[in-house]
């Protein structure tokens, strides 16, 4: 096969492998790219492998960078923008099934593409657009299937992530999993226990972010990945809940763990500790915990006017979007018409302050001062008095005489 046409993010790195070919070795464009140019989709990373070894590469290029030199990657220092090529080579001994003990370099492009996960990754592509598939990636392609290339087993003790990696490609690509290769991730999937949380972490919300999400998650369920997850495991059926609602709403992270903990049925008080474990972010967790509260109130019908300055903006959208996405009757339009129409969005908005409160009533700084804050808060927020100094003034002075 030959693509007559490469697309424009090709252009500038094809002189590369010009050079490196006209110096007598074999250079490609591999894995993500070729796939997704096949397939029509975005292309995010040019990745080049070639058969020139670092130093020869180091030779061949005048300005260049060891980016991972012992792994055979060199940075090609091209007009200001970089571009990495490693070296064909073999790999061997994965005592923490990530990592390979050992790393060989080699001249050929079989070797180098048989040690890749999915034969759909294991295409390598000419400057010149001709598509070298030596296990029939291609084939899988049309066939909408996702296959290890040779042994599946041997493919997760090499890396125990690539589980994951296959249930994120059939919810990113809408594929199938070649039975071989489910029933590899079905036998292997204890050993996910040995991969860092947060590379866990990446792929699982790629693939709760993807377009068919729930045959990704379904994966995750038929194969019992989901039980070497943070806090999934005893959880299939919460999960299978999550998988039958419309994940493809979902466009950002908090949407994803704000869904995720809504259907474990979480309260408050256990999403710091659950998320913690997923080694998410603090402001990540923060705009979660915002989000649960609202949320349980849409799926209630029970929103108030206070519920939605309590959440914030960032959470009424979500929780907003979450809702839509679990079947509710809810008009995203009018909630976020609801919460702009709030007479104010924060406490700072308040027409007095704390200094205002010490000058004119004589209030110390302390609890109360907290109490008289929160509770013209309230009253504005409800409607119940319009933000304006001589009236929160004068309820101030009333709430402190009572």
């Amino acid at each position: 096969m030959k693509i007559k046409t490469l697309p424009a993010e090709f252009t500038p790195a094809r002189p590369i492998l010009q050079q490196i070919e006209q110096a007598g070795f074999e250079a490609y464009f591999v894995g993500g790219c070729v796939r997704d140019t096949i397939l029509g989709l975005p292309i995010h990373d040019i990745d080049i492998a070639t058969s020139a070894y670092p130093a020869e590469i180091k030779q061949i290029f005048n300005r260049t960078v060891d980016t991972g030199i012992e792994h055979g990657t060199v940075m090609i220092l091209d007009h200001g923008t970089g571009y990495e090529t490693t070296t064909f080579r073999t790999e061997s001994g994965y005592q923490d099934f990530r990592r390979p003990d050992s790393v060989t370099f080699v001249r050929s492009l079989k070797e180098d593409l048989k040690r890749r996960d999915f034969t759909i990754n294991a295409l390598a592509l000419k400057e010149d657009g001709e598509i070298v598939d030596l296990f029939d990636g291609l084939g899988d392609l049309k066939r909408h299937l996702i296959r290890a290339v040779g042994e599946p087993a041997e493919r997760f003790h090499e890396d125990a992530l690539r589980m994951m990696r296959a249930a994120r490609f059939a919810a990113k690509l809408d594929f199938k999993i070649d039975p071989a290769t489910l029933a590899g991730i079905s036998e292997n999937a204890p050993l996910l226990k040995k991969i860092a949380v947060e590379r866990i972490q990446v792929e699982f919300e790629k693939l709760m972010l993807a377009t068919a999400a729930s045959k990704g998650l379904n994966v995750m369920l038929e194969t019992d990945l989901y039980r070497y997850c943070p806090g999934l495991d005893g959880n299939w059926q919460h999960l299978s809940n999550l998988a039958s609602t419309n994940l493809a709403m979902l466009v950002n992270s908090a949407q994803v763990w704000g869904a995720l903990t809504y259907h474990l049925g979480m309260k408050y008080k256990q999403l710091a500790p659950f998320l913690k474990k997923w080694k998410l972010s603090n402001d990540l967790i923060t705009v979660v915990q915002h989000q649960l509260p609202l949320l349980n109130q849409i799926m209630g019908d029970q929103v108030s006017t206070r519920d939605l300055f309590k959440a914030g903006q960032e959470a009424v959208t979500n929780a907003a979007i979450i809702a839509k996405s679990c079947g509710a009757n809810l008009d995203l339009v009018k909630l976020e018409r609801a919460y702009q129409d709030l007479p104010i969005k924060t406490s700072r908005e308040l027409a007095i302050n704390g200094g205002d409160l010490i000058n004119k009533l004589g209030v110390k700084p302390g609890p109360v001062m907290g109490k008289i804050i929160n509770h013209l808060v309230d009253m504005v927020v409800d409607g119940a008095i319009a933000n304006e100094p001589d009236l929160l003034m004068d309820e101030a002075a009333k709430f402190i005489a009572q």
